[in-house]
């Protein structure tokens, strides 16, 4: 017979990245990140910035802070903020549930009093006005006035599969209205690096399409080379 298991876990110490680290992804568009990561990292396209961002500056860096809730639960998401640390960014996983809310308006009003820099949740919100005051960026699955549960298992500081991907606490997320992406710890330097070169790449073709540039180069070889062909 499995043993029951504690109904909340929490890690209380976790490998966050650095100030200078998180400072290197400041205002970094979420796509340049995903091109250093050869095209990959960002969660699945429906956690959206609540109400797409219309009423609320959707933007945030910072060390992700897991909290794995069961469906329909938010305990290991209250959980998190026991341990919670300023810039942190909550991500509260509940396996993708969308029949009730994963959070609401008060409780991202204490995220902002102890210091969060947002919130992320494969689930639904609630409370979309009161959201919308409190200020808190938020990435979420839609809405739902419907209420959770909070009786547990819950972990909270550990990892969990959000939107399609693994994250681990302590990986940097990096979130605008384009969605959310996800930087393992051990990759985040190497990261960082690539993105000061598609940065250089991007400025250097918005500067030549600005000046009328409309060439693929790419097709013009293939054309070349006989990959491609042009038919009348």
């Amino acid at each position: 017979m499995i043993e029951e298991p504690p109904v909340l876990t929490i890690k209380r110490h976790i490998n966050r990245p650095t100030p200078e680290q998180i400072e290197a992804f400041r205002d970094v568009p979420t796509g340049f990140v995903c091109d250093a990561m050869n095209g990959q990292g960002a969660l699945d396209c429906v956690i959206q910035p609540i109400g797409n961002g219309r009423d609320i500056d959707c933007r945030a860096v910072g060390p992700a802070l897991v909290a794995e809730n069961g469906p329909a639960e938010i305990l290991a998401t209250m959980g998190a903020l026991h341990v919670l640390e300023p810039g942190d960014i909550v991500v509260s996983a509940v396996h993708g549930h969308r029949n009730c809310s994963a959070s609401g308006d008060q409780f991202c009003g204490m995220l902002k009093n102890k210091g969060a820099a947002g919130f992320v949740t494969d689930g639904a919100m609630r409370d979309y006005e009161g959201i919308v005051e409190v200020g808190m960026p938020v990435w979420c699955a839609g809405l739902s006035p419907n209420s959770p549960y909070s009786n547990g298992p819950a972990r909270v500081g550990f990892g969990a599969v959000v939107g399609g991907r693994q994250i681990e606490s302590g990986d940097l997320i990096v979130a605008d209205r384009n969605g959310v992406v996800v930087v393992p710890f051990s990759e985040i330097d190497a990261v960082a690096e690539k993105v000061r070169q598609v940065r250089a790449l991007e400025e250097e073709l918005e500067a030549k399409v600005a000046n009328g540039f409309h060439d693929m180069q790419l097709i013009a070889e293939m054309i070349a080379d006989g990959r491609a062909v042009v038919i009348d």
